[in-house]
């Protein structure tokens, strides 16, 4: 994969995430449609960035873009290290499954597997040996208020239990980054605050 520079740093704190003038047109029959224009950010270990604005201004365009689900028209989108947008296509699964975890605003729950089991397979995905990933499922449920809950499949979960759920899968394998879509939408202010 091609490599930038490692380590990058200011003041101190390791850079995870650089993008630069990153574009994304689509056509809509002969005409463009400019669903983000030149956006540039740079995010750090450790840190919370919000991305904020009217409906239609780009903010789901940019998830997908940073999260490899989408490619950009235009620009650069640097993680850990990585210029992503020149990783080939084949290459890309494994950069989301070790590098970024996604919390998805509508949980994407495997609805036959159990919560415990819904966390698992993101690590099972990384060869993570069983007992580890079961040990690991377990901790984060249990650090998230369920650990009456693990045997319990999604349709046996309220809303904010199934977030949970999906906030402890896009943790499970340690990413460099953690994409979000309204993450906190359906739990409670104190669930929150300890999300957050």
């Amino acid at each position: 994969m091609p490599e930038e520079k490692k380590g990058e740093t200011d003041a101190g704190i390791k850079t995870i995430m650089r993008v630069e003038n990153l574009s994304k047109t689509y056509m809509q029959g002969k005409i463009p449609v400019h669903a983000l224009r030149c956006a540039c950010m740079t995010v750090r270990k450790g840190e919370l960035l919000a991305i904020m604005g009217p409906s239609g201004s780009g903010k789901s365009t940019l998830l997908a873009l940073i999260g490899t689900l989408e490619k950009a028209t235009d620009g650069k989108i640097i993680l850990d290290g990585t210029d992503l947008t020149s990783v080939p296509e084949k290459l890309l699964p494994g950069v989301r499954r070790e590098k970024i975890g996604f919390i998805f605003q509508h949980y994407n729950l495997i609805p036959t597997l159990s919560a415990l089991e819904n966390v698992e397979l993101a690590m099972r995905f990384s060869r993570v040996p069983k007992k580890d990933r079961k040990e690991r499922a377990k901790t984060l449920l249990e650090e998230l208020g369920l650990g009456d809950r693990l045997n319990h499949k999604p349709t046996e979960l309220s809303g904010g239990e199934q977030q949970r759920v999906s906030i402890a899968r896009a943790l499970a394998n340690r990413p460099a980054l953690i994409l979000a879509d309204e993450p906190t939408g359906e739990v409670d202010s104190k669930t929150r605050d300890s999300i957050v």
